[in-house]
């Protein structure tokens, strides 16, 4: 009773705890303010892209079938399409960097100037090495800035159907290259290349502008690791495996993306029916992308990368080598169009797979740094091929198509690690849950399952 009115006084009187109970008290708040700090920032599971880089193919069967700037060859041609995608590549660590310093808003916002002012400058281009640094670097620097600003916000926002909002984000490059290979090819013979340029160059500025000023990430909210370079990734045997997947297929699609306008017009094909073809490829991979990002979520987005990028190839090796009429390629750019970008779609979900989300900023710059080579030169070497080949594009088919199929065999070599990795985890879960006394759980007993039975076991991951 004493006690109870000493506490009924300390209250109402406002007197200072005793030391004992001020020292518990401050534990208290220090362990709690520790467990807020730590606490896993949970995303809300809610959430553009423009393809106009994927028009360069109507304009590259522009170049080669009107013999626009005369001094140039078919490879200089070839190049400036690989550059526009490569110089992306390069200048995506300097972009990383920038985002951490300035944020994300700043670096899409130096992405719209500088896209903008290639497709203007590309305009009054009359030489070709005007075209290099306008079309082929300032458009892959823009591209650059604009890409690597905005790719990792959209998994950022996502846990559960982390691929299928993706997916759907990527797919946007696809529906604007549909709208973008159209209206380049309807501008260029209606009006004139140059105003394609100049009108192309409006159009994004603007849309590109209001998506940079409504786009939000939350870097600061799950504390995102902006480095440029993290030297540690190399040493990861699974990460380069991710690599080298990312370098196979581009080289398998840069060629399929850019060549199928100019391979339509080798055929018999029309302009217009090329820059169709081109068109409806973009189509099939707006449509293809979403459904690709939403099995990924269920069946697992190692498996559904590692399969569609196997399906890339072998559409490459079946259909498109046999297609030889206009019907028949409008079927392959539709069906293989759905599974062709599947990199694009999947790239972000499967590498924080692999490294986490936190450490997802840096693992891309190392992707996209990785796809420096195979982007610039994967047409000039598919038109060479062509070129030297008697069978016209056959060549160039193959190639294509055996590099998706390379591609999806170092996924396989991944899929089979993480198999592992999921395995030893699950055991060391099992032994730190068991009583004292109870017979222990062999750790490295995942190590006895073969590597054969990981390729064929029907696990998600």
């Amino acid at each position: 009773m004493a006690r109870s009115q000493r506490e009924d006084l300390n209250e109402t009187q406002d007197i200072p705890p005793a030391r004992g109970d001020q020292e518990k008290t401050q534990t208290a708040r220090t362990q709690e303010h520790s467990q807020s700090e730590h606490t896993e920032d949970v995303p809300p599971n809610g959430g553009h892209t423009w393809g106009i880089n994927s028009s360069y193919g109507v304009f590259l069967d522009h170049y080669l079938s009107e013999n626009v700037f005369p001094e140039a060859t078919y490879l200089e041609f070839a190049f400036i399409g690989g550059l526009s995608i490569s110089q992306a590549m390069l200048v995506a660590p300097i972009a990383t960097n920038t985002t951490r310093r300035f944020g994300t808003r700043t670096t899409i916002l130096i992405g719209v100037f500088l896209e903008t002012l290639s497709l203007i400058g590309a305009s009054f281009a009359k030489r070709i090495w005007h075209l290099f640094l306008s079309q082929g670097v300032c458009f892959g620097w823009g591209m650059g800035f604009l890409f690597a600003g905005s790719v990792g916000v959209i998994p950022q926002w996502f846990t559960t159907r982390r691929s299928f909002a993706n997916a759907i984000g990527s797919a946007g490059s696809g529906l604007g290259g549909l709208i973008y290979s159209l209206s380049a090819n309807a501008i260029i013979q209606r009006i004139s290349l140059g105003w394609a340029f100049r009108i192309l160059g409006i159009i994004t500025g603007s849309v590109n502008f209001i998506c940079a000023i409504l786009l939000r990430d939350r870097n600061k909210q799950i504390g995102t690791n902006q480095q440029a370079f993290q030297s540690s990734l190399f040493k990861r045997f699974e990460v380069l495996a991710v690599l080298m997947w990312g370098f196979f297929s581009m080289l398998g699609y840069v060629v399929l993306l850019f060549s199928l306008p100019n391979y339509g017009t080798s055929i018999g094909l029309t302009a217009v029916q090329g820059s169709t073809l081109a068109a409806v490829l973009n189509l099939g991979q707006g449509l293809g992308r979403p459904p690709i990002g939403y099995f990924s979520d269920s069946l697992g987005r190692i498996n559904m990368a590692m399969t569609m990028t196997f399906l890339s190839g072998l559409f490459a090796l079946v259909i498109w080598i046999n297609a030889k009429s206009y019907g028949v390629l409008i079927f392959y750019v539709i069906v293989g169009g759905g599974v062709a970008g599947c990199f694009w779609a999947t790239v972000a979900p499967v590498t924080s797979e692999i490294v986490g989300i936190q450490n997802l900023p840096p693992a891309l710059a190392l992707t996209w740094l990785n796809l420096v080579l195979p982007t610039t030169f994967a047409e000039p070497v598919a038109l060479e091929i062509a070129e030297r080949s008697s069978s016209g594009y056959l060549g160039a088919q193959l190639f294509a198509g055996l590099m998706y199929i390379a591609a999806a065999l170092c996924l396989l070599v991944v899929r089979v690690w993480k198999i592992g990795e999921d395995q030893r985890v699950e055991a060391e879960k099992r032994q730190s849950s068991e009583e004292p006394g109870s017979p222990s759980v062999d750790v490295g007993r995942h190590l006895q399952t073969t590597i054969l039975s990981r390729i064929f076991s029907l696990r998600k991951v």
